[in-house]
């Protein structure tokens, strides 16, 4: 998929892909029976329903801000195959479409640690070690979550993988120019993005803000992977480790969303990457927002688009 661009306020975001792939479909809905979501989203014979993995890029006033990092490169065929990777487009690749390289990134945030979110931190070295695969940026992670990933639990250890992660925090320092930043909670990043705990698939889920002349921007990355799971608060999918938790997160953060008008950004729905909420007070559905018409060139960031 071509990037996305957006605007929110005097922010230029970009909706970048790490391509299609498969999941179980019981596995994205949970509880839910077939007979309900595959209204929704069709399974194919495996009964697996085609995901998007999407990323954020976020020209902001201080560099290049990069939300998740796909799946990455270092995964191996058979791995891939299970997935239904079929081809060869990458974080790296969309970076290159919009005229950047990985260099250009100031800043990588993980909403969390699972492989399809932070496979792309790091890549395979001429020697096979595991280097930084943006070699200039400092890298945001949330400390409990990085404690459930460094030791995770019989539940836990298959979405998980240490080569992801566990390298660039043993090159972190207790600077702010180390490659690993550690959040302990809520933290305003540049001025205008944040990220705030929205707890439910995992403890320390970390959702991004951006906030930029009185408009809104959601990045919603697992709390509501599809619109459907925001649309319908008792949705969960089956990864969720605190299910009642996501019902909670995403009653809070639709009912807020709503108040500002927020555009969303949905990290899995293959069909609706961004969109608006919309309710008619019994039911609530997501507007689907395209893209801008007409794209700048790049050189603004940080100078005149952001006055």
């Amino acid at each position: 998929m071509a990037p996305l661009t957006y605007r929110i306020g005097r922010v230029r975001i970009h909706l970048i892909s790490d391509g299609a792939f498969w999941m179980d479909g019981g596995a994205a809905f949970g509880v839910v029976p077939r007979i309900l979501w595959e209204k929704v989203i069709q399974p194919d014979a495996l009964h697996r329903i085609p995901l998007e993995s999407r990323s954020l890029l976020i020209e902001s006033s201080e560099g290049l801000i990069l939300v998740d990092t796909g799946h990455g490169h270092k995964l191996d065929p058979k791995s891939r195959e299970q997935l239904g990777l079929t081809d060869d487009l990458r974080v790296d690749c969309c970076l290159v479409d919009l005229g950047f390289t990985p260099a250009d990134v100031r800043f990588v945030i993980n909403t969390h640690l699972h492989a399809d979110h932070c496979g792309g931190n790091t890549v395979y070295g001429p020697d096979s070690q595991v280097l930084p695969a943006f070699p200039n940026a400092t890298y945001l992670m949330q400390r409990l979550e990085l404690a459930d990933a460094t030791y995770p639990n019989e539940r836990t250890r298959n979405v998980y993988a240490g080569e992801n992660f566990l390298p660039l925090v043993n090159l972190c320092r207790d600077t702010e120019g180390g490659i690993v930043r550690v959040l302990s909670g809520d933290t305003q990043v540049t001025p205008e993005v944040q990220v705030k705990i929205t707890p439910g698939h995992t403890r320390a889920h970390q959702t991004v803000i951006v906030e930029s002349a009185g408009e809104t921007g959601v990045f919603l990355g697992d709390v509501a992977g599809l619109a459907v799971h925001l649309e319908r608060l008792a949705w969960v999918p089956a990864f969720d480790v605190e299910p009642l938790v996501s019902v909670e997160t995403k009653r809070w953060l639709r009912e807020w969303s709503a108040r500002r008008d927020a555009l969303l950004f949905f990290q899995h729905d293959i069909a609706l990457p961004a969109g608006r909420l919309r309710s008619d007070g019994a039911h609530w559905r997501v507007e689907r927002v395209d893209q801008l018409q007409t794209v700048s060139p790049h050189p603004l960031i940080g100078q005149e688009d952001m006055r």
